[in-house]
C-alpha cells in the first residue's frame, strides 16, 4: 500500500555522479532554500482555521508561499501537513492516501454495544455521502470508502471512535448517517485528525508555539538547528512513492517541461509498472517533478532511448543546474 515505507531495490542504469557545483542535498540546503523545499506536519490546535494557521506559518516564516492539504475546520485539530515555497506544488499527493480521525460521538438515546458495532460494520466499504450544507464542495451524492471503524471506549451515550477513511470524507455526516440508521440520531461532539497518508500524530507533530521558538533562536540566536528539526526537507515524507533518479544533464530539460527519456534516467524503482505515479529526484535526492510511467521498470532497462516518465508536475525552479541540452 501507499502509506507503507516502500523499501524496494533500484535498478542501475548508469554510474554517473552528480555534480557538488549545482542543486543541494536535501540535508545540506542552506536554511533559505531549505524552507523553501520545507514541509511541516502541524498540530493544529482547536480554535483557528486551517487558512489561518498557514498564514501563521507562512507570515513567521517570511514566506511568499505555504499551504496545506486537507482542510480541518476551527473546532478540529490534529495533522495538518503544511509544504512552503516549491513543496507546496507536491501538496496534492497526500490526497492519494487515506485519512485516520478519532471522534467522540454522543448518541441521542440509549443504544446496546453490539448494535453499535453491527452498524458500523453496515458503513465500512464504499458508502454514498452527500456532504453537510456548509462545505467546500458541491453538495452532490458521491462514494467515499470507509477502511475501518472502531469503538474505542463507551461511556453511556459518549462513544470514542477512530475511523480509518479515503481522503474526502465527511466525519461530521458519517456521524449523523450512523445515528440515523441506529434510529436515535447522533451529534459529533469533538474531532481530531489522526493521521495523513503517512504522517501518523504518534511520529511527532510539530506545534505552533514550538515553531515560534524556533524561529526566535534562528532570527536572534543565529542557531538554526531546532527550525531544521521541524522544518523537514518534501523529499523525507514522500518516501511511499516509487521514484526515477535523473542525471544532473537531464534535470534543467525537465524543468523546463521536457519529458523524462530512457538515455536521462540513472536509477529506478524496480518494481515501476506502466501509469504509476512517481518521484523524479536528481542524483543529490532532490524533487524534481512528480510524473506518470510511461514504461515499466523492466521495460526502461531493456531500452536504451524513447520516452520513460511523462511529466505531470515540476517542483523544482528553471536553472537550478546548468543547461545541458539543445
Amino acid at each position: 500500500m501507499l502509506d507503507e515505507v516502500r523499501d524496494c531495490e533500484y535498478i542501475i542504469l548508469s554510474d554517473e555522479v552528480t555534480d557538488p557545483n549545482y542543486g543541494f542535498f536535501p540535508y545540506k540546503r542552506p536554511i533559505s532554500i531549505h524552507l523553501n523545499y520545507g514541509f511541516i506536519p502541524l498540530d493544529k490546535p482547536r480554535g483557528p482555521s486551517s487558512h489561518e494557521v498557514v498564514a501563521w506559518v507562512r507570515k513567521m516564516l517570511q514566506l511568499d508561499k505555504a499551504g496545506h492539504s486537507g482542510t480541518l475546520d476551527p473546532p478540529v485539530s490534529g495533522v495538518l501537513p503544511i509544504a512552503l515555497g516549491y513543496a507546496t506544488k507536491a501538496l496534492g499527493l497526500f490526497l492519494l492516501g487515506p485519512k485516520e480521525y478519532v471522534t467522540v460521538v454522543r448518541l441521542h438515546n440509549d443504544v446496546q454495544e453490539q448494535k453499535v458495532l453491527d452498524v458500523f460494520k453496515e458503513f465500512t466499504g464504499t458508502i454514498y455521502q452527500r456532504p453537510p450544507q456548509r462545505s467546500s464542495v458541491k453538495r452532490v451524492s458521491r462514494t467515499k470508502k470507509i477502511f475501518q471503524i472502531s469503538l474505542l471506549e463507551k461511556f453511556g451515550r459518549l462513544l470514542v471512535v477512530k475511523v480509518n477513511c479515503e481522503a474526502g470524507t465527511y466525519i461530521r455526516k458519517l456521524v449523523y448517517d450512523i445515528g440515523e440508521v441506529l434510529g436515535v440520531g447522533a451529534t459529533m461532539v469533538e474531532l481530531r485528525r489522526t493521521r495523513v497518508f503517512n504522517l501518523d500524530e504518534e511520529q511527532g507533530l510539530v506545534r505552533l508555539h514550538d515553531l515560534s521558538a524556533a524561529v526566535y533562536k534562528w532570527k536572534n540566536e543565529n542557531d538554526e538547528s531546532l527550525l531544521r528539526k521541524l522544518v523537514q526537507p518534501i523529499e523525507n515524507v514522500l518516501t511511499p512513492f516509487k521514484k526515477v533518479y535523473i542525471k544532473d544533464s537531464a534535470v534543467d530539460a525537465v524543468c523546463h517541461g521536457a519529458q523524462v527519456a530512457v538515455p536521462g534516467i540513472a536509477k529506478l524503482s524496480s518494481d515501476i509498472v506502466k501509469d504509476d505515479l512517481v518521484l523524479i529526484l536528481s542524483l543529490k535526492g532532490e524533487l524534481v517533478a512528480l510524473g506518470k510511467a510511461l514504461l515499466s521498470s523492466e521495460e526502461i532497462e531493456e531500452l536504451s532511448k524513447g520516452l520513460a516518465v511523462k511529466v505531470e508536475r515540476v517542483i523544482m525552479p528553471k536553472d537550478t543546474y546548468p543547461k545541458m541540452w539543445k
